[in-house]
């Protein structure tokens, strides 16, 4: 089999889901890894027959990387050429808001579950080099804190650092590694609560405070640009990524100010 192959985690839904269809619209071979048989299934049926494979896989799980990343690279014809590193979950709140559970399980999935991905993945795209590609999701919440994001922000802090490390660790394997940075992505991440003490959905908090949702399928379209001749280490996706980044750099105070005001907006919801 000589196309290429693209393992993505978090594939049954949302940016994961997006992006399988993007890239097997134009012959890649998926990998699609999740936690949830029925997303998984659905995306399978939105792709071209024969053009996936299906891993359940949770990320927290070291081993089952392994296993999970052996059998999609059987699967494949022996090359995994990208790992899209992108299961993740979006809780947010106030930090004396979070019980220990939260705490301890958003760090898992988007911290530790990264790095085990990343990892594991290594030897598969330093085979598949010059050409391979590490693909992170962090989020316009690791460019700057906000506040009552301050755990999720921290974790997209972590995945933002991490990227840029393995950029220089593995610049000389040929392997690029980069980062998406989304805004609003209108997917189910948004469909509930931020946290257990919520009532209002994270869908409803970003409407309220006026803030613009960008189409899932910019999101692919920036994956497949970063992995076919992209030089960038950080992808934005969004306006408001983009506005954050130039107020991060330009304008600190003032995007504290308006961190300020949406905390004050979304606590009103409550």
């Amino acid at each position: 089999m000589d196309r290429k192959a693209i393992f993505i985690t978090g594939g049954g839904s949302g940016i994961g889901r997006a992006v399988a269809i993007w890239f097997a619209a134009r012959g890649w071979f998926i990998g699609i890894a999740d936690i949830s048989d029925s997303g998984m299934a659905e995306t399978k049926s939105l792709l071209p027959p024969g053009s996936c494979s299906t891993h359940k896989l949770d990320v927290r799980d070291r081993e089952a990387w392994d296993e999970s990343l052996a059998a999609f690279a059987k699967a494949s014809g022996g090359r995994i050429d990208v790992l899209f590193n992108n299961a993740g979950i979006g809780t947010g709140g106030m930090l004396h808001e979070l019980d220990k559970d939260e705490i301890d399980t958003l760090i898992a999935i988007n911290v530790t579950g990264v790095v085990y991905g990343a990892q594991a993945a290594y030897p598969h795209l330093k085979a598949a080099a010059p050409g391979s590609s590490l693909v992170n999701t962090a989020s316009a919440a690791g460019l700057y804190g906000s506040g009552g994001l301050s755990l999720y922000s921290a974790t997209k802090f972590a995945v933002r650092g991490f990227t840029e490390a393995l950029d220089i660790e593995w610049r000389d394997d040929g392997i690029h590694v980069c980062s998406l940075m989304p805004s609003f992505i209108d997917t189910g991440i948004l469909a509930g609560p931020a946290n257990k003490k919520s009532n209002v959905s994270k869908r409803e908090s970003v409407v309220r405070a006026g803030l613009e949702f960008t189409p899932v399928e910019v999101a692919a379209e920036t994956v497949w640009n970063a992995v076919n001749g992209g030089t960038k280490v950080h992808n934005l996706v969004g306006k408001t990524a983009k506005s954050m980044a130039f107020a991060a750099k330009w304008m600190p105070g003032k995007l504290r100010e308006r961190s300020r005001n949406l905390m004050k907006a979304r606590a009103a919801l409550e």
